[in-house]
């Protein structure tokens, strides 16, 4: 049973994650899981095994999440359903491979570093604002198979819908911002689906973990933030379409800065 206080906490991490959900196409992983893994540390779940119950159960919210956040987008014309349907068959592989098999041996305070590291480099290319190449285009099948690869398994080590990667990946590629935004909010889901399935079985005997985890999830956590994140995401994608395209991607890097030091000092003073 979680105390009145924990549940108010929850609920307004799961407004805020939903509202940029649907603004940035992040999923909001990038921002829960810090709170995340401070809320189980507290609740005397063990460092390491905090960070990775964090991960999964972040995760797990964007399923619900990326649902609400894509339908909204979708009613506005900006989701590139070529690009998800060539993009996803890669991120499944890449979700599955870090959800259930790499995940599991890595420490968490590796994890956290390479969460805050990845995260601080995409809102570098994103704050940098050069334009990309004229003529530079998506690639082939068989590149957005291996870039739906990377961006499903990092997605999987960091717990993030990996807005952090697709958004600046398919910019780069002169995605124009609020399709970018739209189709990585479409490819969420499919990210948390396979590493949420690949979370449970990897940490369905691990030791020390809190009455109501399902695997690395943390069940009574996943319901408080899902119902309210799927509330709030639709605001959050009204908000994105009227941003001009140079505003919508500063808020994006200096969230991704601010999530990434705290990450990193976090891991630091673990």
């Amino acid at each position: 049973m979680l105390e009145p206080l924990l549940i108010a906490e929850l609920v307004a991490l799961g407004l805020v994650t939903g509202f940029l959900a649907g603004l940035l196409g992040i999923g909001g992983g990038m921002l829960m899981v810090p709170f995340l893994t401070f809320i189980l540390h507290h609740r005397g779940v063990a460092t390491d095994l905090a960070v990775k119950m964090a991960i999964a159960t972040s995760m797990a919210t964007i399923v619900f999440t990326s649902l609400s956040s894509v339908r909204a987008h979708h009613r506005r014309g900006a989701v590139r359903w070529d690009l998800v349907v060539r993009l996803a068959p890669g991120i499944v592989l890449g979700a599955a491979l870090a959800g259930a098999g790499v995940f599991r041996v890595l420490q968490g305070r590796w994890l956290a570093l390479l969460f805050a590291g990845f995260v601080a480099f995409s809102a570098t290319q994103m704050l940098r604002g050069r334009p990309p190449a004229p003529g530079r285009r998506l690639p082939g099948p068989g590149g957005q198979l291996a870039a739906g690869g990377a961006i499903g398994f990092l997605s999987g080590l960091v717990g993030a819908g990996g807005g952090f990667i697709s958004v600046p990946f398919m910019t780069w590629c002169n995605v124009a911002m609020h399709q970018a935004v739209a189709t990585s909010a479409a490819l969420g889901f499919p990210i948390a689906l396979a590493n949420g399935v690949g979370y449970v079985w990897s940490g369905w005997n691990v030791a020390g973990r809190p009455p109501g985890s399902l695997g690395y999830i943390y069940l009574p956590a996943l319901a408080v933030i899902a119902s309210a994140s799927v509330l709030m995401a639709p605001m959050g994608v009204r908000v994105a379409h009227a941003l001009p395209v140079r505003t919508l991607k500063r808020a994006f890097a200096i969230l991704l800065y601010a999530l990434a030091a705290a990450m990193a000092y976090r891991a630091w003073s673990g």
